[in-house]
């Protein structure tokens, strides 16, 4: 079954740049284009797309106000933001509107067609810059700030948080596998995962950065 997607960009460029990118991707299905915030919203109901990749500064209304306003259209989209901003007050204000992922215009192909397919399947999914603001504010405990369940933020799976959360532990690949009832190999791919999400090079700086995030104690 192939992921239906809306574009909303005001930028045809830009939006012939993404049906591009996507056009060697056998799985996804460009269904709808818009230009604005109220657009996309008409395009969504029309439509019902899976994925809405939404631009965030746009004439008419812009992609924040468009995402808060989209389960009145089409509840069983997932808006993604893709923008060039990824600066805090974008970040926060874009999850605070229900936002499913959060990726920056210079992603690479590889990780765009990776984000769409697992907040496809569920899951959220911010880019590595982005989690990185996450991380900040919620260190800071920024005032006035949304309420933000980090694993949830950084698109980390429950599977993925136990595995986290036992290597916090000190558990063993072996144990986790048994506690668990999974294969080393899977228990390893989980822990490959976590640093990619993270984007750490080893266990130490996985936990290091999971302890300043929240996400383990």
């Amino acid at each position: 079954m192939k992921v239906r997607i809306l574009l909303v960009d005001d930028h045809t460029i830009v939006r012939n740049g993404i049906k591009a990118l996507l056009g060697d991707e056998p799985t996804f299905e460009v269904v709808a284009e818009a230009s604005n915030g109220q657009e996309a919203l008409e395009m969504a109901r029309a439509h019902k797309p899976d994925i809405i990749m939404m631009d965030i500064r746009m004439p008419v209304m812009n992609g924040l106000e468009a995402t808060a306003k989209m389960p009145e259209y089409a509840p069983q989209s997932k808006v993604m933001m893709l923008s060039m901003h990824d600066d805090e007050d974008y970040v926060i204000k874009a999850i605070d509107a229900g936002a499913a992922g959060y990726l920056l215009k210079d992603v690479m192909k590889e990780e765009f067609i990776r984000a769409i397919k697992q907040v496809a399947d569920g899951h959220k999914y911010f880019a590595p810059a982005v989690s990185e603001v996450l991380i900040n504010r919620m260190q800071r405990g920024g005032s006035g700030s949304p309420s933000v369940d980090p694993a949830k933020a950084m698109g980390i799976t429950k599977r993925e948080l136990q595995i986290l959360t036992s290597l916090a532990e000190g558990l063993s690949n072996q144990e986790m596998a048994e506690s668990f009832k999974l294969s080393i190999r899977t228990v390893e791919t989980h822990r490959f995962n976590l640093m990619k999400k993270l984007e750490v090079n080893n266990v130490l700086e996985l936990l290091n950065k999971s302890r300043r995030a929240g996400l383990v104690e």
